[in-house]
Parts: C-alpha cells; structure tokens; sequence
C-alpha cells in the first residue's frame, strides 16, 4: 500500500484563494465565497479587504446555517471545471454542488477507463452532483448513479446535460443504497469499477437510516458481491470526522488478494493560490487491479 496526498491546484473555474480562523475564501467562476471550515486551524494570510470581496458568507445558525452577503448573490451559476461543467447552487448546509479535492480521483478513474479499452460498468454509490458520474461517462463507461436524495439525482442531471453528456449510458437511481446493493444482488447484475462516498449519516427515500458505524462494513461486503470477474477498481471516498485512511485500505485488501493489483491511500487537499499550503478536505483508499 501506498500513502499520498491528492492535492487539487487552482484553475480558472475553482481557486482556494485564502483559509485560516476555520474559515475558507473560496472563488467558484468568478463568485468569491467564505464558508466554514474546521481544518483551517492557522492565521489567515489576506487581510480584511480581500475577505470582504466575497459575494457571500456562509453563517452557521443551529443545525444548519444561512449565505449572508450582498443583494446579487446568485441562487445558481455555471462552472468549468475537470473539463467538466456544473451549475454551482449554495446550499442551507454549506456545500456548494461541487467538491474540487476530487479532481484528481475523477482524473484517476477516467485514466482507468481509458486505458482498459473496453465497455466498463461503473456503479457510484452516494453520488450527490455526479461529479465522478461524469468523469466515468466521459471517459467511455456505462454508469449506474445512486443517491438517497431526488434532488441530488436531478441536479446530477442537470450537470450531465451542462457538460454535454445527457446522451450518455447513464442510469439515474433515487434510493437507499445498502437497499439497491441487496436487489442487485438477486438480479444478477455485475459492475467492473465501484465508486463509493458514504456520509457520516443520513436517511433514504423510504425513511432508511444510514450510519457510517453501523452499515459502511455491510455497505463493503455487498460491493465485493456485485464485483465483475475481472473488475477495474474500488474508490473510497470520505468525509467523516474521526477516520483515518488506513480504515478504507485495509478493507480493500480482499481486492489484492483476490484480483491482485494495488492500493493507494491518503489525504485529499486544495492547495491555496496565495501561498504553499494546502487545505485538508477529506480521505480517500483506492484499489485498482493490474
């Protein structure tokens, strides 16, 4: 196994222009925002002038939070990104639709389809906006998208038709994802590459409770089940608070043993525009076979 740190650079459609006081100065296009962050444990570098250009800041207020900032804050707008398009839409959580750390993943998974040279099926589980959805379909796979939430799946969409990948083999699913593993288990069905991105918590369609803890284990056993004979990869995505990356890759070693093939892990960051250091965002384990 080997640990490495993806870091996302800036680029015309995302830049992490300053962080510090858990704070973020983020450019989205050219829409500057301030949103928390907890691993911005350090002094800002701008002064108050540069943070006060921001469209908008994001306040925390009980389980939630607001965007307080000037009268033409947009509700939407386009970005380019990854050679990707998304429409940006801020959210009453904080996220904005568009996760830049993932970048290099998403250009991971699309080398890997590439260079495969034949029909791939790709299942990503927990796919929000369908960034990694696109980067698979744009690559040349046939892709199965799952989420809990209506909303993420029709903004995915809409991302999809922005980027000009609407004609693509892509199926939409809205539901609960252990409950769609289980029924693709009995239809048969087989994947050559999985993609997973579990929260922390959270609820399906029909009520059904997701807790990190309790189901990611179950959530692994059922993937490795619906893996083809000759499968291409397994990426874990997280955000959890507590975790370390070694948890993701020492349950991708059945993959090693079984398909051979190697596992890289470690940290996702963005690095800032304005200095050399680079923000925290996430863990990630990766399998990919030979």
């Amino acid at each position: 196994m080997e640990k490495i740190t993806l870091i996302t650079k800036p680029s015309a459609g995302y830049e992490l222009v300053d962080s510090g006081m858990e704070e973020k100065l983020e450019r989205f296009g050219g829409v500057l925002l301030v949103r928390p962050d907890p691993q911005a444990l350090w002094p800002k570098k701008l002064g108050t002038r540069d943070w006060g250009l921001a469209t908008s800041h994001y306040i925390r207020k009980g389980n939630g939070g607001e965007w307080v900032g000037k009268s033409d804050f947009p509700k939407s707008w386009e970005v380019e990104f990854g050679g990707l398009k998304f429409f940006i839409k801020p959210t009453s959580f904080k996220h904005t639709g568009l996760f830049p750390e993932q970048l290099s993943n998403w250009q991971w998974l699309a080398l890997s389809v590439v260079e495969r040279g034949r029909d791939i099926s790709v299942l990503n589980i927990f796919g929000y906006t369908g960034g990694a959805t696109l980067a698979a379909a744009q690559a040349g796979a046939s892709v199965t998208h799952v989420d809990a939430s209506k909303t993420a799946v029709v903004w995915a969409r809409e991302n999809a038709k922005l980027s000009g990948l609407e004609d693509k083999p892509v199926r939409w699913i809205t539901e609960d994802a252990i409950t769609f593993l289980r029924r693709e288990i009995k239809r048969g069905t087989k994947y050559d590459a999985i993609i997973m991105d579990p929260p922390a918590f959270g609820h399906g369609p029909g009520g059904e409770l997701w807790k990190f803890e309790e189901h990611f284990l179950e959530l692994l056993q059922l993937c490795a089940e619906l893996l083809s004979e000759k499968p291409l990869f397994v990426l874990i995505n997280g955000y959890a608070a507590g975790y370390s990356p070694l948890a993701f890759a020492y349950n991708l070693e059945p993959f090693v043993k079984k398909f051979g093939g190697s596992i890289e892990y470690g940290d996702l960051a963005i690095a800032e525009s304005n200095s050399d250091r680079i923000l925290p965002c996430g863990i990630f384990a990766r399998w990919r076979a030979n």
